[in-house]
């Protein structure tokens, strides 16, 4: 008679079970500063932002589609590459990571990159990031 180690019939045992909370696996805290950023924090910094590149592209190149687009590239990869913050997740109290330090100007345009495709950002994963934060290695934390 064979021995049950645990594994499903057919299968192999799972590597480790299901999170209890968004970013445990990453080590992070359940609640408070430095735990995930919790997703209507991250929407809301996203429509600030957007709507601070709309407000600078009416003002400068007369709400041109491609400029606010353009505007709003650039305040993601410079301010985050940088800093770890847009003005908007700032507001949110939310900071862009790499491991302990700020993503940099590489890391920031992956992830931009793949935040303008839409589908990355709504593609989460178990430990509670969208895939452009799993692509370019980062996560949002609350400040």
């Amino acid at each position: 008679m064979a021995k049950n180690d645990g594994a499903p019939p057919g299968g192999s045992p799972a590597e480790s079970p299901e999170p209890r909370w968004a970013g445990e696996h990453l080590g992070l805290p359940e609640s408070g500063p430095g735990s995930m950023a919790p997703w209507s924090r991250r929407i809301l910094a996203l429509f600030i932002d957007w709507g601070i590149a709309t407000l600078i592209s009416m003002a400068f190149f007369g709400g041109a589609e491609l400029a606010t687009l353009g505007i709003f590239v650039a305040i993601h990869i410079i301010l985050i590459g940088l800093l770890g913050v847009t003005i908007g997740k700032r507001l949110m109290r939310i900071q862009v990571v790499r491991g302990q330090r700020i993503p940099g100007p590489l890391w920031s345009t992956v992830r931009t990159l793949l935040l303008l495709l839409i589908l990355p950002v709504i593609l989460m994963g178990t430990d509670g990031r969208g895939a452009h934060d799993r692509a370019a290695g980062t996560v949002q934390l609350r400040m």
